[in-house]
């Protein structure tokens, strides 16, 4: 049975798109993580990654994934001067994420600095995130250029794009009067909060309806309280998700506003928008209503997001040319009016008949009609003969 003679074609394309699509897979791979040098620092051996989490963290692993761990890196580098710094790098799905490890990882006695999106550092370590990625610096021995050199990292560290920046815009909503510092947490999943001590559980909450969870404590006149921020896709959910609060709030202790759901102490919550409040602690119901006031949802409206969609891209691009070439020829087509009948006025007014309509060139259809007069005599007409033309 003789063969098709496509039948070679047909494996040599299949061969080449193979080729194409593993070279495209592999320009696809996230991008190192840590540089080989910055600011001085020179990466010393190879770099160790991991795709696991148990690497980057062994005891809280289960927590890195909830926040959505992608792959660790872990380098250690040397200057000059002897001194030496470790990088941790854990990187993430989104922004989200490195910002909820980040406040995992926060302490109150953290210092606040100015490097990557948000930094701290307590004695010769760092702690920050930029982008989607988490760094944990370890530094030999801390000197004046520490953070000038973390800053120098930050701007090297690979950026996410589109929403894949973006911080989840609820914690936005958290009031800043009174905020004890350091103390913010945002969650994402089940095993983080039950750290935490929340005032309600991970079941009330409802992860599995995609809400968020941002508690911070603050300072009061009667004492510390509690603020948890539930955030709901829909104000809906969130309305059944209070009263599923407050249901479950009622059945632990019938007294509203004097036994917590999970301890002793203050519980008042409201629903602003789609986000659910807490207030909770050993503080008066006074204090409890005045920080829950303080937190009101604001629905805005943004006209001018970018889109990431290739396909969308190219149909405005199309459109937006289509139009751009529409105004050009308009506008050639009026300056052209505008200078062929100014041309042929200026030329008549100082050149007359000489350059347009000169005689010789003027035709002239004429019909050339006479006027012819007719007598007309009626018999019997006392007037005499009228005169028709």
């Amino acid at each position: 049975m003789k063969l098709p003679r496509f039948l070679p074609v047909l494996l040599a394309f299949g061969l080449l798109s193979s080729r194409v699509f593993a070279g495209a897979a592999a320009g696809a791979q996230a991008p190192p993580i840590l540089p080989q040098q910055f600011a001085g620092w020179e990466m010393q051996g190879t770099v160790q990654t991991s795709a696991d989490s148990a690497t980057a963290d062994p005891t809280n692993a289960a927590v890195l994934k909830e926040y959505g761990f992608s792959d660790f890196a872990f380098a250690t580098y040397t200057r000059d001067d002897g001194r030496t710094l470790k990088l941790r790098a854990a990187r993430f799905a989104d922004a989200s994420g490195a910002f909820g490890a980040y406040t995992f990882y926060l302490r109150p006695d953290m210092t606040k600095e100015d490097f990557g999106d948000q930094g701290v550092s307590i004695g010769d370590r760092a702690l920050f995130y930029r982008g989607q990625v988490l760094i944990d610096a370890q530094f030999s021995k801390e000197t004046a250029m520490s953070a000038a050199e973390l800053r120098v990292l930050a701007g090297t560290l690979p950026r996410p794009g589109g929403s894949l920046g973006n911080l989840p815009s609820f914690i936005e909503f958290l009031p800043h009067r009174d905020y004890i510092r350091n103390t913010q947490k945002y969650v994402m999943g089940p095993i983080a909060l039950a750290t935490m001590e929340p005032p309600v559980s991970a079941d009330l909450v409802d992860f599995g309806a995609s809400s968020e969870v941002s508690i911070a404590h603050y300072s009061t006149p009667s004492g510390e309280a509690t603020l948890m921020l539930i955030s709901y896709p829909t104000p809906q959910l969130a309305a059944d998700h209070l009263r599923r609060i407050d249901s479950a709030h009622q059945l632990a202790q019938p007294q509203a506003g004097v036994a917590t759901i999970g301890g002793s102490g203050t519980f008042f919550d409201k629903r602003t928008g789609p986000i659910v409040a807490i207030a909770a602690g050993g503080i008066s119901d006074s204090d409890a209503k005045s920080l829950l006031g303080k937190v009101n949802y604001e629905a805005s409206v943004t006209w001018n997001t970018p889109s990431e969609s290739a396909q969308v891209r190219d149909l405005y691009m199309l459109i937006l040319n289509i139009v751009v070439l529409c105004a050009i020829l308009a506008g050639l087509a009026i300056i052209a009016g505008v200078a062929f009948g100014g041309i042929r006025i200026l030329m008549k007014r100082f050149y007359p008949d000489k350059v347009f309509d000169r005689p010789e060139q003027m035709e002239f259809i004429s019909l050339r009609l006479t006027e012819t007069v007719v007598e007309v005599v009626s018999p019997g007409d006392p007037e005499g003969p009228r005169q028709d033309r």
